[in-house]
Formats: C-alpha cells, structure tokens, sequence
C-alpha cells in the first residue's frame, strides 16, 4: 500500500500546480524516512516524488539536508550500484543539491567521491555523463571535496573517457569532451602540488595514444588545457619553486611538450602551440632546470623545431633558447657551436618581416656570447658574421638590448679579441660607442657598460690607435663630471687605461 501511495504521489507530482499543495500537506518530511527503506520500488518512487515536490525550491532543499537525505542518497549509489533507474534519481537528486554549501559540507562526510567514480566507468550514455560531470564540477568548487575526489581517481576516470571518445567527430563528444577536459583542470587547479603528476600521467597517456597523424579537435582541445595548466602552475612564484620544476622536467614532462610541439606545429594549432610553449619558458628559467634539460637534449630538440615557419612558435622557441643559455656555460657551448642554428639567426637578425624575431635572434646571439667561455664559440659567431649585428644591437631604441650587446662582445673581446678585431673595424664599432657616450640621452648604465668594453678593446694595438684617432679622450674627460657616480668611476679608469697608467 506505501508503494503504491509513493507511486501516486511521485506521478501527482509532475504536474506543477500541484506541487504546492504536496508542500502545504506536509508530505515531503513524511517521505524522507522512506528513503531508509530496503524496497527498491519503494526507494525509486519516493526518490521520484521528493525530487520533483523540491525541484527549485531552495528552501525545502535545505530542510532536506538538514534531516540528512545526503547520506541516503550515497547509501543508494553505493548499494543499489546494478540499478539504473535508482542510480538515475540519486545523482538527479545530488545534481539538484550539489549547488548548496550544506549539502556540500555533508558530502565530503561521506564516500560520495569513490561512488562517482564507480558510476563514471559505468556510464554508457551521454545523460548519465552529463549528470555526473554536473555533479563533480559543483562539488569540485568546494576543497575538500576536490582533495577527495582527486584521491579517488576522477581525473583518471574522466583521462579514461577522453581517450574513448578522442577519435569521434560527433557534436555530443566534443561536448563530453570539452566537459571532461575542463573537469580536469578544475579539480587539478590549486590543489596539491602532487597534482603535477597526475596531470604528466594523464597527458602522457594521451600523447602515446596518438600516432603522429592522428590528430583531431578534441584531443587538441584536451592537451590545450592540460599544457595550459601547466603555463598555469608555473607562472605562480609560490608553487613554480627551482624543485617543482625540476620534478615537472624530471617526469617527462619537457620532452611531452615538445611531442606536442611538433604535432601542433604541423596540424597549425596555434592555441595549443602558445600553451607548450608558455610552459617550456617557465620550465627553463629556474637553474637546475636548466641543467637536466640539457642533460636530455632538450637544446637540440628546440633547435630542430626552429625550422617551423610559425613566428610566433619561432619567437617562444628563441626565447626558451635564450633562458637555457642564460648564466649556462655549457648551455652557450652547444648552441654557439651549431653552425646551422648560427646561420639561421643571423638571416634572422637581417629580416624585416618580423621585428619581434629580429630582436629575439639579437638576444639569444647575444646571450650565447654573453654566458660562453670559449673560444670555439667566439670564433662560431665571427665565421657566422654575427658580430656585425651585435655592434648594430648596441644602438638599439632598448636599453636592455643595448647593455645585453655590450656585455656580450665584452666577454668575446676578453675571450679572443684578436679573431674579432677585424670584425669590429668593418662594423665601426669605435665609432658606435663614442656615439653613445656623447648622447646625453644614453642611459648611465649603458654609457658605464661601453666604456667597459672600450677598456677591453684597448688591448689591442690597431683597436687603441683607432680609439685614439676618434678622440674618445675628450668625452671621457667630460664624462668625469658626469651627474652619475659609476659614469664618472668608469670614466676615469678608461682614462687611466686610455693612458697606459694601468
């Protein structure tokens, strides 16, 4: 006879002009206690009845958590797992409450987070997908929850879904996959750090499932998010530590990048291109990742990507370049030494198609001189005839630019100043830096910096006579009562150098 009542009741309760008077009589605290019942028909048409009388109701929503009708649906999804018609009312009735921060709060009391995972691997239509993933992304604004539901494996599950679905091109899958997609992200974002390599695992797994040709939207779509949680993690200073990015290079994580470089850069998936990249530059900045890079080979995997003809994936890939070189000997050792990438940035320090490329090219020439100990480099980058655009670079509109030129061939001159020599007659330098030292527009630090290399030049005999036919004397000698004091310092002891009274 309560069968058939809550039978009634559930089918009285479709219509919406009678959902108040079911209020008014006071039937849905009546109806809670029943969801403690063993009878499944019983359990089914209860559900039914207490969620369509408290659909949009928040107030009746409340009183229903309040009187615990959250571990009672849990008890259902965890018991009654082989029914799908019960299944379907408990997560309706979750993905009704999951909005409300009580019902939240009961939920991470319970083992709500290892049920949905079961009923995610269970789920073989797109309602009972769409349902759950409702469900887990309301749930997963709350952090306890999202720590749960991480440990029990939902990024997984959902890594799992996409990897099924990856190959279809049918509207409802990109849907789910869009979904999942940004489930995972949402449910990795600011949680554990450990979440680093659940994410390397997942995209891993993803990557080794595509062949080189196989690429479609949806898989784009899910490593543009993945890659671009990365970018994500490592821009924030309090989580992108020197270890956590060594950890992130330890697991594989560049060498995916760069899979997912060379099939991007080929489909021409920009977004997903920008993404990999951002997070390779990241990745490159902290020392000791620097060091295992290199130890892998990363140098030269960038390297054989720079032949694409994207420039914007040319001026990320010269920038990852120039953040591996910087402060690395070893580093500059190997790029200074590739005659092919040489050769490629200085066309590039010649193009006028793209000025961005042009000053990036500069940099890294100039990076890779900068940080070399060599005198096989110095002697690369003078065969390559890249002198000639760093001399042009210590005229740059950038003072950043200018001063990364100067301390460069500083370094190259105190290397082997005899093989440049001619280099920097034919580019007139001298000439370059007197300019630069007469312009009151010339910032102090590139003024100090240019006569530091005009002390290094003044080592050679044809370099010093020449200094001295350019009457450089008389503007050092201005310079002495120049209103900086490091400009007045560097002044006199390129006098006192200038003069042989060192």
């Amino acid at each position: 006879c309560a069968v058939k009542a809550a039978h009634v009741l559930s089918e009285i309760a479709k219509n919406e002009e009678m959902k108040a008077p079911c209020i008014e009589a006071d039937l849905v605290p009546i109806l809670i206690p029943l969801l403690e019942s063993r009878d499944q028909e019983m359990l089914l048409h209860t559900g039914r009845a207490i969620g369509r009388i408290c659909y949009d109701n928040r107030d009746l929503q409340e009183e229903l958590v309040k009187v615990g009708v959250i571990p009672s649906l849990v008890r259902i999804l965890t018991d009654y797992a082989e029914s799908e018609p019960l299944v379907h009312v408990a997560l309706l009735a979750l993905y009704n409450l999951a909005d409300l921060d009580t019902a939240k709060e009961a939920l991470s009391k319970t083992n709500v987070a290892e049920q949905l995972v079961k009923h995610l691997r269970r789920a073989v239509n797109h309602e009972r997908l769409e349902i759950v993933f409702e469900v887990l992304q309301a749930l997963a604004e709350k952090d306890a929850l999202k720590v749960q539901l991480v440990e029990a494996g939902v990024p997984e599950v959902l890594s799992e879904i996409l990897l099924r679905l990856q190959a279809s091109s049918q509207a409802e899958d990109t849907c789910i996959v869009k979904a999942a997609s940004d489930l995972i992200v949402s449910l990795l974002l600011g949680g554990k750090k450990g979440n680093t390599y659940t994410l390397v695992s997942i995209l891993s797994r993803h990557e080794n499932s595509q062949g080189k040709d196989s690429l479609n939207s949806q898989f784009a779509l899910f490593t543009y998010h993945c890659v671009s949680y990365l970018s994500h993690l490592l821009g924030f200073d309090s989580i992108s530590s020197d270890g956590n990015c060594l950890r992130m290079v330890q697991l594989g994580v560049i060498h995916q990048l760069l899979d997912l470089l060379e099939k991007h850069v080929q489909s021409g998936d920009t977004s997903v291109q920008h993404a990999a990249l951002s997070a390779l530059q990241n990745l490159a900045v902290p020392v000791v990742s620097k060091v295992q890079m290199l130890e892998e080979g990363v140098a030269e995997r960038i390297e054989a990507l720079l032949r694409s003809e994207s420039p914007p994936v040319q001026l990320k890939l010269l920038g990852t370049l120039r953040m591996l070189a910087d402060g690395q000997a070893d580093a500059a050792e190997i790029l200074g030494q590739d005659p092919m990438l040489l050769n490629r940035l200085v066309q590039w320090c010649d193009t006028n198609d793209h000025t961005g490329i042009r000053g990036e090219a500069n940099r890294l020439l100039a990076s890779i001189l900068h940080h070399n100990r060599s005198q096989e480099v110095v002697k690369a980058i003078q065969e390559a005839q890249g002198v000639k655009h760093l001399v042009s670079m210590t005229t740059s509109e950038h003072a950043a630019m200018q001063n990364e030129a100067l301390n460069a061939l500083a370094v190259a001159s105190a290397i082997d100043l005899e093989i440049l020599e001619e280099s920097f007659k034919e580019s007139q330098l001298i000439q370059s830096l007197h300019r630069l030292l007469r312009d009151d527009n010339t910032s102090p630090e590139v003024k100090y910096n240019s006569m530091g290399l005009l002390c290094r030049l003044l080592n050679s005999g044809n370099l010093r006579q020449e200094i001295e036919e350019d009457k450089i004397k008389e503007t050092l000698e201005q310079l002495c009562s120049h209103g900086n004091a490091n400009v007045v310092k560097a002044a006199a002891t390129t006098l006192e150098v200038l003069r042989g009274e060192t």
